[in-house]
């Protein structure tokens, strides 16, 4: 049986609250699910970066929780070239 570390369990059950969450929004749980599996790819032994993705899960997930929320924002580099104003 694997024992995973207090961090982890939060993690897991941050994923868990976030697939319940987003099971009744239409188009959020591929997103959940896409985010959660980019991030895996952060080492264990980066806790300070962990611990922050965490925090700001934890901040998602109650905006997602809202029963207004209609579509998540997403954020990409911004590039100066193909702005016009």
């Amino acid at each position: 049986m694997v024992r995973h570390s207090k961090l982890q369990k939060q993690v897991l059950s941050l994923y868990k609250q976030f697939l319940r969450a987003a099971k009744g929004k239409p188009g959020f749980l591929p997103l959940v699910c896409s985010e959660f599996r980019r991030n895996s790819e952060i080492p264990r032994t980066d806790v300070m970066h962990i611990e922050y993705l965490l925090r700001r899960g934890q901040r998602q997930l109650e905006l997602l929780r809202n029963s207004n929320t209609k579509q998540l924002a997403a954020f990409s580099k911004f590039n100066q070239k193909n702005f016009e104003p």
